[in-house]
């Protein structure tokens, strides 16, 4: 009997304490934190070029190193195909401001160019029957040129500090670009970068005559940056008859350097890195002497004796 009592008294307690701690208890109103300066994160210019060559306007984004603020150097210029603010410009941007952080390349003014039709606008006619039927508003390539050539260039080199050296880099289409341009205006630019460049566009016709198209042309002070992926198929085998014109007859006075991604990267992903990689070979900076590594850097090593 009385242990029944205790059990009860002891059930009750028991759903009290659940009673109680099921009941909300009310938080006291918290204080708003004090309001703080707001201000928008700006990483360069956006300007809006009115194309007489494309019958258009388009968005023409620049990104200045910060030594540009400062004296009167001026600074390579790398003109970015796809260069919009929601194409590739932000991280392009990036890098060339990870290179004035890392001092390992630039200073490089970055000029981001606007692409509206891709397809249309960084294509060389093809001369295959199935392309030009399947792709009939292809073909702008020199037109696009004419664009960069004689309206983004002189606005650029009219308001920027740019100096003597140009660059021009792109992926895919706009590597299909970059090397079309290298092969028939080499003058244009000194510096070019494909990376992952669609190669394989008209059955590969302008690469089988690859090495016929480099006769014609003077590549002296010029420096070509080539990098694949994994694509393999008519991408890599475009790539590889470039290639291999270029061993067959290496043009005097350009640097050559290409770049095997394949086991590491896909067509979606080569593009940041191999720009990086492209930009330290292209831009170096001789690295910083920071003097003598200090003694707890090096594994094994003890402190210094104490001088009395």
């Amino acid at each position: 009997m009385e242990r029944s009592v205790r059990a009860k008294r002891r059930n009750g307690l028991l759903a009290l304490f659940c009673i109680l701690t099921a009941i909300a208890v009310p938080v006291p109103a918290q204080n708003p934190p004090a309001a703080v300066a707001e201000a928008p994160i700006v990483i360069g210019t956006s300007h809006r070029l009115d194309s007489a060559i494309l019958g258009d306007t388009r968005e023409i984004n620049v990104w200045l190193p910060p030594e540009h603020g400062e004296g009167d150097a001026r600074f390579p210029v790398l003109y970015l195909l796809d260069g919009a603010l929601d194409q590739d410009f932000q991280h392009m941007a990036g890098l060339a401001q990870l290179g004035s952080l890392s001092w390992t390349f630039g200073p490089v003014i970055v000029v981001g160019v606007q692409t509206r039709q891709r397809r249309a606008e960084l294509t060389p006619p093809p001369a295959d029957p199935r392309y030009r039927a399947a792709f009939p508003e292809a073909g702008g390539a020199e037109r696009f040129r004419r664009f960069i050539a004689e309206e983004v260039i002189p606005f650029v080199e009219a308001r920027y500090r740019a100096g003597p050296r140009r660059g021009l880099i792109g992926e895919s289409l706009a590597g299909l670009f970059v090397v079309d341009t290298f092969l028939e205006r080499p003058d244009l630019f000194h510096d070019y970068v494909a990376v992952s460049p669609s190669l394989w566009w008209d059955d590969r016709a302008d690469m089988r005559r690859a090495a016929e198209r480099l006769a014609r042309r003077s590549y002296g002070g010029r420096r070509l940056y080539l990098a694949v992926a994994n694509e393999g198929g008519t991408m890599q085998d475009g790539v590889d008859r470039l290639r291999a014109a270029l061993a067959e007859r290496p043009p005097e006075g350009l640097e050559f350097r290409y770049a095997d991604r394949s086991a590491s990267e896909t067509h979606a992903t080569i593009y940041h890195g191999a720009a990086l990689d492209a930009l330290r070979w292209l831009y170096a900076r001789p690295p910083l002497d920071y003097g003598p590594t200090p003694w707890f850097m090096i594994e094994g090593a003890s402190p210094p004796a104490e001088t009395p």
